[in-house]
């Protein structure tokens, strides 16, 4: 059984039966057979999908929004500005497939050779809750622009979201059969990425999930793109704009009520302006509105989940017990749903839980350095490496850093986000493969060469009249 459950106040909203194998096999057999058809369909009609996704979306807006308020518990605001950045990414590729996607030629004197790219096939999505729209469709853009289809495998506590990501395709007139939204448990994830229907798995989720995925896929020779954890730093040297950093340090942490992958969690700040920064810093998170995340002046929702919740706070007391000093938080709101103060810790050393950690929630780790050649060893020493932005006011030794630092993605003087203009993915223990951008729209794509050797000349034909032997 599948529960939808308010994480503002912890009641059931709405409760679903997992399909049955019979359900999940018809959903393969339509998703093959009609990505069959579009494969071949020309990028016109393809991108022309996107055209109506966008509006579909945008006429929706209010509506997708609550439901992603009720069941995870964004704030509204943010949830509509999720709504709006999946409008736009479908926008973005309407006028940049075509050209992602178009033939390369590399010529030579005796040759004329071309790189195509071909959809894959069918691609499992597994999506995780904390942007139950956005991390759909910024694969699904793409890779229907490429001719793909797909069948969804959504976190199981946003279930109206998945629902209502299968009636916006289908609003939109997506053709029958090419998406499907599955409701099913984690137990029948490997049969399907094993089945022959399926060409490729994407997952947005936790390292550990992200093991267990590749394995399985790994084991039928299927391609992966997998978006996991992080522990981005947020790494802010001594001539840095002080109070700009702050400032924007405090939306790099606590967006989404700090559960993102690629949120800030390490605040890397060298030690001759860190008290500067750290009091910046901790007004700006006590100055942020905790409530009712459907009000549309609230910064802090509750966390999507009670284990999540708590999880977090396990972090918080062994990070403290070794030696974190809390600056302003650091322990659950008491009532119903599942609240978490914005929590600041300072002092935390590379042998802190906040550090070692992926810490998803609202919990900052405040990490000294004592010059900058420190601060960027700091950054790299985790297991992760999704993004990282970096503060300085010098661009030639911004730039310099930025090679150094182990990301996906570095943000010079501002936060780390998704663009769909830009490819996002991370490295280590955050991942492989890429999103967005042009490396995006191809991850699932067959790469495909087209040799073309020199012809020779036909051989002239024989006209000379033959010799009439009949008799």
């Amino acid at each position: 059984m599948i529960t939808s459950i308010n994480p503002a106040t912890g009641q059931e909203l709405a409760r679903y039966g997992f399909q049955s194998d019979a359900e999940i096999d018809t959903a393969l057999a339509a998703a093959s057979e009609a990505q069959a058809i579009w494969r071949f369909r020309p990028i016109g009609e393809r991108v022309g999908l996107l055209t109506e996704l966008a509006r579909v979306l945008r006429t929706n807006k209010a509506k997708y929004a609550a439901l992603i308020t009720a069941e995870m518990g964004k704030p509204i605001v943010e949830a509509e500005a999720e709504i709006e950045k999946c409008a736009v990414t479908c926008e973005f590729y309407v006028e940049a497939a075509p050209r992602f996607l178009a033939d390369e030629i590399v010529a030579s004197n005796a040759t004329h050779s071309a790189i195509v790219y071909d959809p894959i096939g069918v691609v499992l999505a597994i999506m995780p809750w904390n942007y139950p729209f956005w991390q759909f469709f910024r694969f699904a853009a793409p890779a229907f622009a490429a001719g793909n289809g797909a069948v969804l495998k959504h976190a199981n506590n946003v279930p109206q979201c998945a629902l209502a990501i299968q009636d916006a395709m289908e609003e939109a007139g997506c053709p029958a059969g090419l998406f499907s939204t599955l409701l099913i448990g984690t137990d029948k994830i490997a049969g399907i990425i094993a089945d022959e229907r399926i060409a490729a798995v994407t997952l947005t989720g936790s390292t550990e999930v992200g093991a267990i995925v590749a394995a399985q896929a790994g084991k039928a020779l299927k391609k992966q793109v997998l978006e996991l954890g992080g522990s981005d730093p947020f790494i802010v040297l001594a001539d840095a704009d002080i109070e700009e950093a702050a400032k924007v340090a405090v939306k790099a942490r606590y967006i989404n009520v700090g559960q993102s992958c690629v949120n800030a969690k390490r605040f890397i700040v060298e030690d001759s302006v860190a008290d500067r920064f750290v009091a910046l810093f901790v007004d700006g998170v006590r100055a942020l509105k905790v409530g009712d995340p459907t009000e549309r002046d609230t910064h802090i929702g509750p966390m999507a989940r009670a284990n999540l919740r708590d999880g977090l706070h396990d972090q918080v007391e062994r990070t403290l017990a070794a030696g974190g000093t809390c600056k302003t938080g650091g322990k659950p709101v008491e009532g119903p749903g599942f609240w978490y103060e914005p929590t600041v810790i300072d002092n935390v050393t590379p042998d802190l839980v906040a550090f070692c950690e992926e810490t998803f929630g609202p919990v900052a780790a405040i990490v000294r350095a004592k010059d900058a050649e420190d601060a960027i060893a700091l950054a790299n020493r985790t297991e992760f490496g999704l993004g990282a932005a970096l503060w300085t006011r010098d661009v030639e030794k911004a730039s310099h850093y930025a090679r150094r630092i182990d990301a996906g993605a570095v943000f010079i003087n501002g936060m780390v986000a998704s663009d769909a203009r830009l490819p996002f993915g991370g490295i280590k223990r955050s991942g492989y493969g890429r999103e967005l951008g042009a490396h995006g729209i191809r991850e699932f794509t067959n790469i495909k060469t087209l040799w073309i050797g020199p012809v020779k000349a036909a051989p002239a034909s024989d006209t000379k009249p033959r010799k009439d032997t009949t008799s």
